[in-house]
């Protein structure tokens, strides 16, 4: 499935469930399902490699069959076995440096943990293919925190990489952070916290930035 090109799209956050790899997989295809997405980040949380393998195994061809990226953080060897589209690196910049020199262009590669302008720029010397703002598990409010929303909207200004911004635990979050002129809305627990409504709350944010969000100028 193919989403809008001219205004923010979403990146959803896997969850931190318990479920085994099949069900796991079966509740990220499920969320897909509601609309549009442009990527899926898939954490490890505290998963030995086995495990996190045999998890990003069963979800990594579930979120490319959506049309989505599927992102490993910061394990290269997991994503590789797994196929994914891409590693989000949370470490700094030297070690961005040397995941953007080994996997890129074969694999995108994003950005974050930049926690003031200073090292985001630090961070977008590697060349990396996005930058993120917030932490994954960042959405602890209904919503997104001013610092990052600045943050975006300086980057999206400035700078040609991309940018995501982390939303809140409000799914309508992602408007604000559309509102920045960032190109993605990053969403975990606004759109997982019951994962039976995940494909609605999908729908009904692709719906909210469709109606409200702005457009990018071609």
């Amino acid at each position: 499935m193919t989403g809008p090109d001219n205004r923010c799209r979403l990146v959803l956050i896997a969850p931190d469930l318990p479920d085994a790899p099949a069900e796991y997989a079966r509740i990220i295809a499920d969320a897909l399902r509601g609309g549009d997405a442009a990527s899926v980040i898939l954490p490890q949380y505290g998963l030995n490699d086995h495990d996190f393998q045999a998890r990003a195994e069963a979800v990594v061809p579930d979120v490319q069959k959506a049309g989505a990226a599927a992102l490993v953080v910061d394990n290269s060897r997991v994503a590789g076995r797994a196929k994914a589209d891409g590693l989000h690196i949370t470490g700094k910049a030297d070690v961005l440096a040397e995941a953007v020199e080994k996997f890129t262009p074969k694999l995108i590669v994003g950005a974050s943990g930049a926690m003031d302008r200073h090292q985001a720029l630090e961070l977008g010397e590697a060349g990396p293919d996005y930058m993120f703002f917030g932490k994954l598990d960042g959405d602890i409010k209904p919503e997104a925190h001013s610092k990052n929303l600045a943050l975006g909207e300086w980057w999206s200004a400035m700078i040609e990489i991309p940018c995501i911004v982390m939303g809140g635990t409000d799914p309508q979050s992602a408007l604000a952070i559309a509102e920045t002129g960032a190109e993605f809305a990053a969403l975990g627990k606004a759109v997982f916290a019951d994962p039976a409504r995940a494909a609605a709350v999908l729908a009904e944010v692709n719906a909210l930035l469709d109606e409200k969000a702005p457009r990018f100028e071609d």
